[in-house]
């Protein structure tokens, strides 16, 4: 495992500041992602699923081609393994996502793939071998207990979309980890390139080997490709690139959390779906485990480790 990927990433390894903008320009690309649940809805009226994904990719890397064609250029061999990977990673969690928007409502969506907070921890115990702090995972169970408090009010059942979603999640997930151990040790744009790139291509392929490719040009198609393409793909992956190694990947996925919230509240503004009273309690729950987590570095109970790796490997409790 890299060096980088080595320190106890729910530590506080990170300056107060500069953690603290960092986390603020996550929230910021939460906020943005949330908005996608309505904006990919609506698009997915006049385009298929996987065409849909690919060409919201491939306009995005067109662009950002012409724009900075001299930095692509200088790409090496490490930058394109690590950015292929996290694009087949991205590729594949946003292709459940939206195949599984044709099945499932736009606000439930979001809050099955905030679910991805829950899974974070998990991955990065696999992959990274940390530990987190109590606060970490009060929080975490805050959130889930959120999640599935905002996923059962409409009495719907459980679907093939919500399955989907559900993989999306999982995936994200994994991609939170490994772009924490990669962003560190590689030039975020060319990550960042290589990432929208990867995801447009396999998209594309994905739809030529699997789906009967539709495409039906309208305002609100263009509206939602010009959203997805500028905001929700090139300054979202790159803000995610830049600032996510600020922080830790618990502490980041716990921000992302949010996203279910702003998808639900501009789904009901916007395509009248009803989130009710309980999916409001949900969502005072889900804030309140954003906070305690946020806090922990401040309350000494909620600061303590659970366990961490001795140099030799073994693992003891931290007082």
């Amino acid at each position: 495992m890299p060096a980088a990927a080595k320190r106890d990433s729910f530590s506080s390894d990170f300056s107060p500041s500069k953690r603290r903008f960092a986390e603020f320009m996550l929230m910021a690309t939460t906020f943005i992602w949330g908005g996608t649940f309505v904006v990919v809805k609506v698009g997915l009226e006049s385009a298929s699923p996987l065409f849909f994904a690919a060409v919201r990719f491939l306009a995005a890397s067109v662009i950002l081609t012409v724009i900075f064609f001299k930095k692509v250029q200088t790409i090496d061999s490490s930058a394109l393994q690590k950015g292929v990977v996290l694009g087949i990673l991205l590729c594949l969690g946003f292709a459940a996502q939206t195949i599984g928007l044709k099945f499932t409502s736009a606000s439930k969506s979001g809050f099955i793939t905030g679910m991805m907070v829950v899974f974070t921890p998990i991955m990065q115990f696999v992959i990274e071998r940390q530990f987190p702090k109590l606060g970490n995972i009060l929080g975490v169970g805050l959130v889930t207990i959120g999640l599935y408090v905002l996923t059962s009010p409409s009495g719907s059942e459980f679907n093939l979309g919500d399955g989907l979603t559900l993989v999306c999640a999982i995936l994200f997930a994994v991609y939170i980890v490994y772009l924490d151990v990669v962003s560190k040790e590689t030039n975020v744009f060319h990550l960042t390139y290589l990432q929208i790139v990867t995801t447009g291509v396999v998209s594309f392929v994905l739809a030529a080997l699997f789906e009967r490719i539709e495409f039906s040009p309208s305002n609100s198609l263009f509206f939602a490709l010009g959203y997805l393409t500028l905001l929700a793909t090139m300054l979202t992956t790159y803000v995610q690139t830049r600032f996510q190694r600020d922080t830790t990947p618990t502490r980041a996925a716990v921000i992302f959390s949010l996203e279910p919230l702003v998808a639900g509240i501009l789904a009901y503004l916007f395509l009248n779906e009803i989130i009710g009273s309980l999916g409001i309690l949900g969502g005072g729950i889900i804030l309140a485990g954003i906070l305690i987590s946020e806090l922990s570095d401040y309350i000494p109970l909620l600061n303590r480790g659970i366990l961490r790796n001795r140099e030799d490997g073994s693992k003891s409790s931290v007082p």
